[in-house]
């Protein structure tokens, strides 16, 4: 479970304070998938941010698991993050100078899995790489790029798996593969998806949307039934 207890984050800009938060509380349920909507500048990256850990809140508390983690040490929350926590980033964030098979493997040798390798080129394999493992980033299209980042995210099988505009580089077709692949990780092992995004047939395919606007929550509700998790259709 995620919960989020009254939590603000203020930066410093310019000279002035500029809220980026104000005052959000939002309880995740395990297994539960969640999309975070809103305009730019809402605060949703930054919110999901901080459940994953990335920084920290200006006031308030993040419990992972009952876990609180806006207490941590950045060396604790490093290895609980590793052990807990999926990330996907927008812009995929794979290492240049390593391989989709290498770049897969990079948490799992941080976690001292003696078969990473082997471990990187099975999951590489069922997110439809098989052929490509052995590509650098750069060979490798936006969308290929993107299975590579979930691969990746997904290696350790955290209970927790966190995506930032996941299809927000990629086009309408490239999308749609990669939400089912999101989606069936989801129902295959259980994993509490949280994902921002700008995309309204994505949203909808959550079990439930978080509406930011100006730091605060505008909106949180169930989309209409049909629109949901494990309707082929949305």
């Amino acid at each position: 479970m995620i919960a989020v207890s009254h939590v603000s984050m203020v930066l410093e800009a310019a000279g002035r304070s500029v809220t980026i938060l104000d005052d959000v509380t939002v309880t995740i349920p395990a297994k539960q998938t969640v999309a975070i909507v809103g305009p730019s500048g809402s605060g949703k990256s930054t919110l999901l941010g901080l459940m994953a850990g990335l920084d920290r809140p200006t006031s308030g508390s993040i419990e992972l698991d009952g876990v609180d983690i806006t207490r941590m040490s950045e060396t604790v929350m490093a290895r609980f993050r590793r052990e807990n926590i999926g990330y996907i980033f927008q812009s995929f964030h794979l290492i240049p100078t390593l391989t989709a098979r290498e770049n897969v493997a990079v948490p799992l040798e941080l976690a001292g899995d003696p078969h990473a390798g082997a471990r990187a080129a099975e999951l590489l394999a069922a997110v439809g790489l098989a052929d490509r493992m052995d590509h650098y980033p750069v060979q490798l299209s936006g969308g290929e790029q993107q299975r590579v980042a979930v691969a990746r995210a997904f290696a350790c099988r955290p209970p927790i798996l966190l995506a930032d505009e996941p299809t927000g580089n990629l086009d309408t077709a490239t999308g749609t593969q990669v939400i089912e692949l999101l989606l069936s990780l989801h129902r295959d092992h259980g994993t509490t998806l949280v994902l921002v995004t700008h995309d309204p047939a994505l949203a909808g395919s959550m079990e439930r949307v978080v509406s930011l606007r100006d730091g605060r929550i505008e909106a949180d509700s169930l989309p209409p039934i049909g629109a949901h998790a494990g309707d082929s259709s949305a």
